[in-house]
């Protein structure tokens, strides 16, 4: 019984280097974005589920695992669910994690990490926030249930004073909700000033359960992007706006983040041109691809 892998096939533009990944909680995640491309596979479907088995396993797989590759919490839902200030699951797999020294990346949308910055402190941990937008109405309309924007900052800017790396991830820009340069480069102004080393940005990439639901969830939405999308490409089972649309507003942001000194990474977009860092923040716990083999 060993750490899982993180599961790189999902997409052919997937740069990620190895890497171990941990769901603490399978379901529907309880933050109910509007874009997840997690409901596209079933085990992240239907109410939040606490993985308690991984409670009472993380030790044991911890020490039978060799490599110490990085390890993400998590790619298909947010470690801090709502139940985890209940269930614990994911401070119980960072406390397994940090006592044998395992690099952690945590990706999240929730304040709730501050609670573990006294375990973060322990092993090399990068903690990447998803940002999409500074406006509380957008946010709402978008990402309803996640803690609100400037909530966001405030614990990124606790863990940033700790020593901890910070990313923000602009992840997903969405035609005409969040695809204003202006307002994006608020977003970089504000990560800069509170000690953000890295902005990693994707555009939305629609998957069939997502943008089933949006027709009759929020029609608004829907319409704008049957628009958008109408002339983008289908890649690994992801529906992608126009190419040359992409790399546009990439390559305006990535224009926006140098000029106030941060590192820049795109997701999944197949623009590698216009990264300087590996996406994933994990360049600020190794150094190079064999450092934890």
């Amino acid at each position: 019984m060993q750490l899982p892998l993180f599961n790189v096939t999902k997409s052919a533009l997937c740069t990620c280097l190895p890497k171990f990944n941990i769901n603490p909680y399978l379901g529907r995640c309880a933050h109910g974005c509007v874009y997840c491309y997690a409901v596209k596979f079933p085990s992240f479907r239907g109410p939040t589920i606490p993985r308690l088995k991984i409670k009472n396993d993380i030790i044991q797989m911890v020490e039978t695992t060799k490599n110490r590759w990085p390890v993400m919490l998590s790619d298909s839902t947010d470690p801090y669910q709502p139940l985890e200030k209940e269930y614990e699951i994911t401070r119980s797999c960072l406390y397994a994690l940090t006592e044998k020294k395992f690099p952690i990346l945590v990706v999240t949308k929730s304040n709730l990490v501050t609670r573990d910055i006294d375990l973060l402190r322990k092993t090399e941990t990068v903690v990447s926030m998803t940002i999409t937008t500074l406006r509380e109405e957008t946010a709402k309309t978008i990402e309803p249930h996640a803690p609100l924007p400037n909530s966001r900052f405030e614990a990124l800017e606790q863990i940033a004073d700790e020593g901890i790396p910070t990313v923000v991830r602009i992840d997903p820009i969405i035609p005409l909700v969040n695809w204003n340069i202006d307002e994006l480069e608020k977003i970089v102004c504000h990560s800069a000033d509170i000690g953000v080393k890295q902005i990693t940005a994707s555009t939305m990439k629609l998957v069939k359960g997502v943008f089933g639901s949006l027709k009759n969830e929020n029609p608004r939405l829907f319409n704008t992007l049957q628009s958008s999308y109408s002339d983008g490409e289908w890649i690994c089972g992801y529906k992608y706006l126009n190419r040359e649309k992409r790399f546009k507003i990439l390559s305006e942001l990535k224009s926006i983040v140098a000029k106030h000194g941060l590192k820049f990474a795109t997701c999944r977009e197949g623009f590698p041109q216009l990264n300087n860092n590996i996406c994933d923040g994990s360049a600020y716990c190794r150094t190079s691809l064999n450092e934890f083999a």
